[in-house]
Parts: structure tokens; C-alpha cells; sequence
């Protein structure tokens, strides 16, 4: 078996998409199968993970030549609003675009159960759900980064944080306000502060609304923008606070759940893996009480347990098979 594994405008996208990507390559090398990163109609199979123009293209051209293609379904239309400057306008016509280009697969991947009730409402390709996951290997030896990165930011525990862009869709509002709401408490968000992780881009893509948010946010509420080591955020912070408002997985979410980190999350259909009181905390739009709840150290240490034996499910060990299943099963269906 071989793989053409591309991934259009590698360069420039990060956040979890491109780390979904890293890990889908590391289950590749430790399986020990053949794959490129070019797209390659010599390959059996051609995986897309970014449904741009040169990704149809060359999914067009593979159906005419028999080869079959699986197309990872990161993007929604619904998931794109709020992320940057005239994404809300240019997500009514994404819509139809990612329509046709998911409709030039064989199969589809889907992160989620959530993402694939989506996705089965753009076109009729198979579908199969295959978590993004988390690679623990990212996350060894956080612990040992506490004290600096508290230090470093001024924090007091208990700190109620986030992890990744910095961006409307993910709650950014509601993270400010309830800071804001709770001015004893500090909160703090760990990482870029724009949709493009930086560079030329970022004053052109990133929205007013999120910069005069930012601008605005009470001094209890830090937003430190890149870090070079994702563990000191995780590792600084007590409760994490993921008020998104869709999500077609969350790799953060994950990741914290892994450090024994307990999830206050938006109870929105993307989480309903996830059972409040038990692995997490849900609120509507009203978050103060569920984060007055974790103040108390036992309830985190409870519900950071029981989130951590969740994760256990998510490692990239455990969804590896089911990644591989997909491409077995697909090149099958061309014999």
C-alpha cells in the first residue's frame, strides 16, 4: 500500500488541523506504510486534508484514473464563520464549494460523530468516523513546566485557561466576560492571536470584533499569544474553559483532558460524548457557576481523573486501526 497524503497549504495552516495531519503521518511511519506527501496519481490511494482548488483538482483527475480518494472533513461552512475578517461572508458560498468537493471522494473521514450528522447533509459519500486524536508524546513532562509558565504570566492558581487561536468562533467573548464576571480568578489563553499563526497575514485576516475583544479583556484575563511549548500552557493551567460555539472535535479539548485538566465546555452537539457532572462541566451561555463549582480542589482532582481515563480512548495508538481500516477498506471496494 502507498498513500498520496497531501495536505494543501501545509505552510501556512496551523492549529489542529495541521497537527491532525502530523498525527495521521506518525500512524503511517510507525505502521510502516509507504506514503508521500505530494499528490501522486501513482499511489493506490490519494488522501486530501484541505479541500483547496489544487486538492479538487487532483481528486478530479484521480477519479477518472481509478484512483480512489478519501478526503478528510476538517471544514464545515458552519465551523469557517467567526474564525476571520469576511469568513461569515464567505461561508454562505463555501457551503456549495466544499459540497462539490467532498462529493469527489470515495470516502469520507469525519472527526466526530457531530461532524459527520454535517457532513452526510452536503453530499451522499460513505462516511466513517475516525477521531482526530492527540499524540502523548506532545504532553510528557508538562508538570515540570508549573512553576515557570505561572511565573512567567503572573498567574495564580487556580487559573481557568484555553488553548489555540484566539478566535470569535471559539468562545472568545464568553471568555472575556466570564473573566470579567470573576475578577478573582485568573484566566488565560494560550496561543496565536490570529486565524494564520502569525506573520504578514495577520493585521489583513484577523477580525475588528476579536482585536477591540482583546483589546478591551479585564486584567485578569491574559492572552499571551504564541508559546513555543504547548505543555506550559497546560501545564500553568487548572480548569479549562472551552466555550466554543461549534467544533468538529477539539484536539485541545483533548489534550487537557489528558493532563487531568476537567472541561467546563458550551453543551453544544459536538460534546455529547461527553456527560456533565461526571468528565466535565456544561453551560449554556452562562458560565460563572460551573467554574464557581471547580474552585473546589477535590471536585477538579474527581472530574480531572475521570477525564483523563476518557482521553485514554483518543491517543493516536488507539484510533490508529481505525485510520488504517479506511484505506483497507476503500482500496477493497476498487478490486
Amino acid at each position: 500500500m502507498r498513500i498520496s497524503h497531501y495536505f494543501e497549504w501545509e505552510d501556512a495552516i496551523t492549529g489542529g488541523q495541521a497537527q491532525s495531519v502530523r498525527q495521521q503521518r506518525t500512524i503511517l511511519d510507525r505502521a510502516g506504510i509507504e506514503y508521500t506527501t505530494e499528490p501522486d496519481l501513482g499511489a493506490d490511494l490519494l488522501h486530501l486534508n484541505n479541500m483547496g482548488p489544487q486538492s479538487v483538482f487532483y481528486a478530479w483527475r484521480a477519479q477518472r484514473a481509478g484512483v480512489p480518494v478519501v478526503i478528510h472533513t476538517h471544514q464545515t461552512a458552519a465551523d469557517f464563520r467567526e474564525s476571520f475578517a469576511f469568513s461569515n461572508l464567505l461561508a454562505k458560498p463555501l457551503r456549495p464549494y466544499l459540497e462539490a468537493a467532498y462529493g469527489l471522494g470515495d470516502r469520507l473521514i469525519c472527526p466526530s460523530e457531530h461532524n459527520r450528522d454535517v457532513i452526510e447533509g452536503y453530499c451522499d459519500v460513505p462516511t466513517s468516523v475516525v477521531s482526530n486524536g492527540f499524540d502523548p508524546e506532545r504532553l510528557e513532562g508538562f508538570e515540570s513546566l508549573r512553576e515557570t509558565y505561572l511565573d512567567r504570566y503572573d498567574l495564580d492558581p487556580p487559573v481557568v485557561f484555553n488553548v489555540g487561536h484566539v478566535i470569535e468562533r471559539k468562545g472568545l467573548r464568553a471568555f472575556i466576560e466570564t473573566a470579567r464576571a470573576m475578577p478573582e480568578l485568573d484566566f488565560a489563553w494560550f496561543g496565536y492571536l490570529n486565524p494564520t499563526g502569525g506573520g504578514r497575514l495577520d493585521s489583513l485576516l484577523r477580525s475588528q470584533t476579536a482585536k477591540q475583544l482583546v483589546a478591551n479583556a479585564p486584567d485578569n484575563c491574559a492572552f499571551t499569544g504564541y508559546i513555543e511549548d504547548i505543555r506550559g500552557g497546560f501545564a500553568a493551567g487548572d480548569i479549562f474553559f472551552f466555550p466554543t460555539k461549534n467544533e468538529n472535535e477539539g484536539m485541545a479539548l483533548l489534550e487537557a483532558m489528558a493532563c487531568g485538566r476537567p472541561p467546563v465546555v458550551r453543551d453544544i452537539p459536538t460534546f455529547e460524548w461527553l456527560t456533565d457532572g461526571e468528565d466535565c462541566l456544561k453551560g449554556s451561555e452562562e458560565f460563572t457557576e460551573p467554574l464557581d463549582r471547580l474552585r473546589d480542589p477535590e471536585r477538579r482532582e474527581r472530574l480531572g481523573k475521570r477525564a483523563s481515563e476518557q482521553s485514554d480512548s483518543y491517543t493516536i495508538d488507539a484510533i490508529a486501526d481505525d485510520l488504517l481500516a479506511v484505506y483497507r477498506d476503500v482500496l477493497a471496494d476498487e478490486r
